[in-house]
């Protein structure tokens, strides 16, 4: 019996290790593809040139490989995003864990959940034929598809991660650091912020990270209601590309392992150095405030 056990359990291990380096396997080789297609275009133009050229016609005669105004738009429409979805992220996270009736959370997550559940074309479907129209002529602007319009269509697809990750956080916390706060004579707008945010912003600061980085990296939001424009922007009403949405829209009109084909690749090498330092960012700060959290406990 004892030797059946044995066997099992190594076979479950030897099942799940080999699921895991697959996964790993695979994103390496799509890595690996990336700079492969991508980097050859660094033989036409410099890297500076690249990052910090500010034209964008890979069409023309001789083509412009600038993407800088397409970093820009990109930091922009996130940051922009950012400002609308975290606060309304984060304060929904608390209502629902602390704050609201259990029959109103368990009515309420579920719907707030369901915004996940959209797919980003019919998010982007409803950008373009509600917001935009109501933009341009409450704002009385040339178009409604423009960095405000994109960055509020991506808040609401962050929502949801940010929301639903800040409360499984909140949940987590001891439930005695709370009992012991109003055991001492603390009200529960006290215990709140002073006990229970404090000791979940590990997990809150991952999930904030963790829905920037998925607005960072949306394609089809952006590519419908951004404005489709390669310029810098000078403020919330301009048109703009974002890196995904000139890769979307550009790749189909490529010439196979031509220069506009290397240089969409390149955009995408830096759009994942973005995405990827999200990610760094949100593992240290996770780490670094579960590492303060347990030495004040």
């Amino acid at each position: 019996m004892t030797n059946i056990r044995q066997r099992t359990d190594q076979s479950v291990r030897i099942f799940f290790f080999s699921v895991a380096l697959a996964s790993i396997a695979i994103l390496f080789m799509i890595m690996v593809f990336l700079f492969m297609e991508g980097l050859p275009i660094f033989k036409k133009v410099t890297l500076s040139e690249f990052v910090f050229g500010k034209f964008w016609y890979p069409t023309s005669s001789p083509p412009d490989f600038g993407i800088f105004p397409l970093i820009v738009a990109s930091i922009a429409v996130t940051l922009v995003s950012a400002v609308i979805s975290i606060p309304l992220g984060v304060m929904t996270a608390v209502y629902l864990a602390e704050l609201a009736h259990k029959r109103v959370a368990e009515i309420m997550k579920p719907v707030v959940e369901l915004l996940a559940a959209l797919p980003s074309v019919v998010i982007g479907f409803f950008g373009m034929v509600v917001v935009a129209p109501f933009l341009q002529k409450t704002f009385g602007i040339a178009t409604g598809l423009n960095l405000f319009n994109a960055a509020l269509m991506l808040s609401f697809m962050s929502v949801p991660t940010i929301c639903s990750l800040s409360e499984d956080a909140i949940y987590s916390v001891p439930v005695a650091l709370k009992e012991g706060s109003l055991a001492l004579g603390a009200t529960h707008w006290e215990t709140l912020l002073r006990v229970i945010l404090p000791a979940s912003i590990s997990g809150i600061s991952t999930a904030i990270i963790l829905g920037m980085s998925r607005a960072i990296g949306e394609t089809m939001v952006v590519l419908m209601v951004a404005g489709g424009a390669a310029m810098i922007p000078t403020s919330l009403m301009d048109p703009v590309r974002p890196m995904p949405a000139s890769i979307a829209a550009e790749m189909a009109e490529a010439s196979f392992r031509g220069d506009h084909y290397h240089a969409l690749f390149a955009t995408g090498i830096v759009l994942f150095f973005f995405t990827l330092l999200f990610n760094i960012i949100a593992d240290h700060i996770a780490h670094k405030y579960r590492q303060t959290g347990e030495a004040s406990l």
